[in-house]
């Protein structure tokens, strides 16, 4: 998500240390640490009463499809991989024409500017 190298880990755990100082700095990541763990458990307390909200008819529904990103990976770029998998290899296949509207590869979206 914030693609952190080990250079920039070190960079930032150098910057706490100028900051916070050696005495502090355990202190502060174990504050740190104990708000992670609070989140995480509010975080899935909400699940479970969303979960118990919806009632028994929702009993399979999977929260994470609300992710924006899994939502497209489970149900677009599986179809995708579904064809380009369904296929024989040994047979040549013909690719559609784009849909009207469809962008090709590497070709950039317009720009709205009465959408912003």
């Amino acid at each position: 998500m914030f693609d952190l190298s080990p250079w920039k880990l070190l960079v930032l755990a150098v910057i706490a240390l100028v900051v916070f100082g050696p005495n502090e700095l355990p202190k502060m990541a174990a504050k740190a640490g104990t708000a992670l763990r609070e989140l995480r458990r509010i975080a899935d307390g909400a699940k479970a009463d969303l979960r118990e909200g919806l009632g028994p008819e929702f009993a399979d529904f999977d929260i994470d499809d609300l992710n924006p990103r899994r939502f497209v990976q489970k149900h677009l770029l599986s179809d995708l991989n579904g064809e380009m998998n369904g296929h024989n290899g040994s047979e040549a296949t013909v690719s559609s024409p784009p849909k009207a509207g469809a962008l090709l590869p590497g070709e950039e979206p317009p720009f709205d500017n009465e959408a912003t």
